[in-house]
């Protein structure tokens, strides 16, 4: 978010973004009686005490099961609101995300999402110029929202999906059914198959077995993109298929290609996704780091009675960057959809932390994206005087997801990642409302991250890891949207949820400290950067259907007769 005004004096340019940090440990209190006095807390109506009881408890398993009864009270008063927040505290990841799937069900079922915004839509087109579409006929509309990544494939694919006319990938769908058995999966290879359904089988065998999964595994043989998807029916085959090469260690730990630097997609990722998107999972998945509405409200009234002082003293700007910063506070790091210790989670959360760096000049990995300081000192003229907000975030961004008609073969097309921003109203009381709107600054600094994101994800792998990580969820919403794993009669096995294979954990990340950063310059602004995040609905792509169309030329690609005739245990093989 960015906040700004004007000042007679030197301007100054400040942006906060939240560094991630371990949550504390919550204070103790006497177990016993904590269950009652929270019961007959919540019978009374009195959820803000019952809140507070349920947080002293300093066993985490004891707060979770506390605090989701808290939750529980909420929602069946249907206050969703308040419930999010109590939701946001749990500190066990897996009750989180049981609460979430819960208040989203029961919102779908009251129609709606239990919020008033009328008054505040009301405010903000009172006070922001227009044209409002709903006023004008024009211009921008009002909606609720959510920050941070969000993945939600079935929207995406129906948008993006269309039938393939040309007949070439007929023809590659052929051609990927000659294997090349090579034994070499070092070998950089332009398109190797790797068998979901038979690498889950020879998962399945180690692990009963007592047998480590191998690194080839847990590496998916190297592949480091995904390009194409294909379906054998009769013999329960889901293939996935992309260039590949061998992989080497970086400093860090992570695997990336030895010829391309690119990050090799992850066995983790894949099964974590994939219980996303199945009967049992949420469907969606995603991040946001949400400063918290106090702090919100704290620092807007700060900022307020700093302009009524007068001009800010050029030598004071670092101090009172710094108490903006302390006054503001802790920022809350909320993971839903995916277990919030899972590779999936850590990459997302530290994809949209590394996006507001970029966005405050902290971090310059390419020169192409300059960031907000910068675009704001190239066009002075763009700045205005008004409070308000800005917020970034990342989503998906598909060109086409190509389909036979017989829908057993299917083509991913530009896979890329979309920067978007939006303006956003500050109410008095810290609460954050969109306007539809964008002003220039703010959108030129959105087109260039998206532009020029290719060349981000090649110099800093995190970026590239995400949009894999995109992918992945992209397969494993096309299986559950197209019911292909009902289709071919896999149960999902040990990559199902309650499935042998465990993928790592990671620490959780649940809180932040607010960092600033400011910059004095020839202008009059005074802006404060306190969100954004990454969002990716790709559920949205495989329910558009105007991008994924149906293709005659495509029928037969998956014709079983023509797969390959592998050696037991083989999972994966090079197309000649």
């Amino acid at each position: 978010m960015l906040m700004k005004r004007f000042l007679s004096g030197p301007a100054v340019l400040l942006l906060l973004v939240g560094a991630v940090v371990a949550a504390g440990e919550p204070g103790a209190d006497t177990p016993a009686a904590r269950h009652d006095l929270v019961e007959q807390q919540i019978a009374a109506g009195e959820f803000g005490p019952a809140l507070h009881t349920a947080k002293q408890a300093a066993d985490v398993a004891e707060q979770s099961e506390l605090l989701g009864a808290v939750a529980d009270a909420q929602l069946q008063a249907g206050d969703f609101d308040a419930a999010l927040g109590t939701i946001r505290s749990i500190p066990e990841s897996a009750a989180r995300s049981q609460r979430h799937a819960q208040r989203a069900k029961q919102q779908a079922l009251n129609g709606g999402t239990g919020a008033d915004f009328d008054t505040l839509i009301q405010l903000i087109q009172e006070q922001t110029e227009g044209p409002w579409e709903d006023i004008d006929g024009i211009g921008g509309t009002i909606t609720s929202y959510e920050t941070g990544v969000r993945v939600n494939p079935n929207g995406l694919l129906a948008h993006l999906s269309r039938r393939e006319l040309t007949g070439r990938l007929k023809a590659l769908g052929t051609q990927s059914r000659q294997a090349d058995l090579n034994e070499d999966m070092a070998r950089p290879s332009e398109l190797r198959m790797v068998s979901i359904t038979r690498l889950e089988r020879a998962v399945a065998n180690r692990l009963e077995a007592g047998q480590p999964v191998v690194e080839s595994m847990l590496k998916l043989a190297g592949l480091t993109e995904i390009r194409y998807i294909f379906v054998y029916p009769e013999l329960g085959e889901i293939v996935i298929a992309g260039p590949a090469e061998g992989w080497k260690y970086t400093q860090a730990g992570e695997t990336v290609g030895i010829e391309t630097d690119q990050p090799t997609l992850q066995l983790d990722d894949l099964v974590t996704v994939l219980r996303t998107f199945s009967p049992e999972g949420q469907n969606i998945f995603g991040c946001s780091i949400n400063p918290r509405q106090q702090g919100l409200k704290d620092l807007k009234q700060f900022v307020e009675a700093s302009q009524a002082r007068g001009p800010l003293d050029s030598r004071r700007t670092r101090s009172w960057a710094r108490k903006l910063g302390e006054t503001l506070g802790r920022q809350d790091v909320e993971i839903y959809g995916v277990p919030a210790d899972s590779r999936a989670a850590r990459v997302i959360v530290e994809a949209d932390y590394r996006m507001k760096l970029i966005g405050i000049g902290k971090l310059v990995p390419v020169a192409s994206i300059p960031d907000y300081f910068d675009l704001v000192a190239q066009n002075p003229q763009h700045a205005t005087g008004a409070i308000d907000a800005l917020r970034w975030w990342l989503t998906m961004k598909y060109e086409q997801v190509l389909h036979a008609e017989d829908h057993n073969a299917f083509e991913i097309r530009g896979s890329s990642v979309l920067c978007q921003s939006e303006n956003q109203f500050l109410t008095d009381q810290g609460e954050r409302v969109l306007t539809g709107q964008s002003e220039p600054t703010n959108r030129l600094f959105a087109a260039n991250f998206t532009q020029h994101y290719a060349e981000l994800a090649a110099a800093d792998a995190i970026f590239a890891d995400m949009q894999n990580v995109f992918d992945l969820a992209l397969v494993a919403a096309l299986i559950r949207h197209e019911g292909i794993d009902e289709r071919i009669d896999w149960d999902r096995g040990a990559f199902a949820n309650d499935g042998l294979y465990e993928p790592v954990r990671y620490e959780v990340p649940m809180e932040c400290d607010s960092v600033v950063n400011h910059r004095v310059f020839n202008g009059k602004d005074v802006i404060v950067q306190v969100a954004g995040g990454v969002r990716a609905d790709l559920m949205a792509v495989v329910n558009d259907e105007t991008l994924n169309q149906s293709s005659p030329r495509l029928s037969g690609v998956a014709d079983s007769s023509r797969a390959p005739a592998l050696p037991a245990g083989r999972w994966w093989w090079d197309a000649r």
